[in-house]
């Protein structure tokens, strides 16, 4: 169901069973797959808010199925030609939420009101992204992490973790989202000895090999997205 005061402009896709609310705009370039919720006044594909950024760019944003944008969502599409933004399936953004230009949003993510990803954020799996947080440019935000409400993101937030803070720091587990997700007991054990490499200070390049010997695919994930920060990671929080 399209409402008749929506705008959908050119070069649209739209999949089965959309529902577009009360002055909801769907901006051109966009792909939009099936069973997606667009709330009133959202705004789906806007222009970059980026200076260099020239209206003539073709650029887009692509959206998964079965995903929820509440009142006021946008999401921002690429800024270089043929580039996009990406939506995942299965999301729930909140009232305000905000994807910025060029992210990669993966499933089942849920950004919560007024939480705003910057330009250039990758986020994971099933992450959780409390209110009003915001999340700095090109940083990344792992799987079934847990971003605390408030939190000023400026380094990796690390899988698996609940992150809090300003800035932001790792606080441990994210218990109840990994129970939540199926993780077993020993799954769970061996990312908390995993943590306790890293909050006990053990050289990083220590922590990470042994980490990657580890047994448990949850382990030698969290290495691996240690491994290829860039911008550094939320250590854990000392006292």
């Amino acid at each position: 169901m399209i409402h008749a005061t929506a705008v959908i402009e050119d070069g649209v896709e739209i999949g089965e069973g959309c529902s577009i609310g009360a002055y909801a705009v769907i901006k051109r370039h966009t792909r939009m797959g099936a069973r997606n919720r667009v709330a009133e006044h959202a705004v789906i594909g806007g222009e970059p808010q980026d200076v260099k950024f020239k209206s003539d760019t073709v650029s887009g944003v692509v959206v998964g199925d079965d995903n929820i944008f509440r009142e006021g969502v946008t999401i921002h599409r690429g800024s270089r030609p043929d580039a996009v933004t990406r939506v995942g399936s299965g999301c729930m953004l909140m009232v305000g939420a905000h994807v910025g230009h060029d992210c990669v949003v993966g499933s089942q993510v849920v950004l919560v009101n007024n939480a705003a990803l910057a330009g250039e954020v990758t986020v994971g799996d099933r992450a959780f992204i409390s209110a009003g947080v915001g999340v700095h440019q090109f940083c990344r935000v792992g799987r079934l992490a847990m971003i605390g409400g408030l939190a000023k993101v400026v380094q990796d937030a690390l899988p698996f973790c609940i992150t809090d803070g300003n800035p932001a720091r790792a606080r441990g587990l994210n218990l109840v989202g990994l129970r939540r997700a199926g993780f077993k007991a020993p799954e769970i054990a061996a990312l908390k000895e995993a943590y306790r490499m890293l909050y006990q200070r053990v050289p990083l390049k220590e922590a990470v090999a042994g980490m990657e010997k580890s047994s448990s695919d949850a382990v030698r994930e969290l290495a691996e997205f240690i491994a290829q920060s860039k911008r550094g990671f939320a250590h854990p929080q000392e006292d």
